[in-house]
């Protein structure tokens, strides 16, 4: 599958986007009153949870991104690779 140059960059925008807004919203959180009592309380847990998970899909997110730029730049420098190829380098 070849991403366009727009859905690429968009990609990678969604990824900026997550690692912006939820590490703050975490930070918010543990400052909340409901977050600790005698230890994180589960209105901590879930919302903990809620941000890794959303992290981690922001970074795949991202990262997919990342590759349909380069691979776009690969075609465009007259580097043809088949998927095949761009799927097993790494990059």
């Amino acid at each position: 599958m070849t991403l366009s140059k727009r859905a690429s960059w968009f990609l990678i925008a969604v990824g900026v986007w997550t690692w912006a807004i939820w590490p703050n919203f975490l930070r918010n959180i543990w400052k909340d009153d409901r977050s600790w009592e005698n230890g994180p309380t589960s209105f901590f847990t879930v919302h903990l949870v809620l941000t890794v998970t959303s992290l981690a899909v922001g970074s795949v997110v991202g990262w997919l991104g990342i590759r349909g730029v380069r691979a776009g730049r690969a075609d465009a420098a007259g580097d043809v690779a088949s998927s095949d190829q761009l799927m097993g380098s790494g990059r």
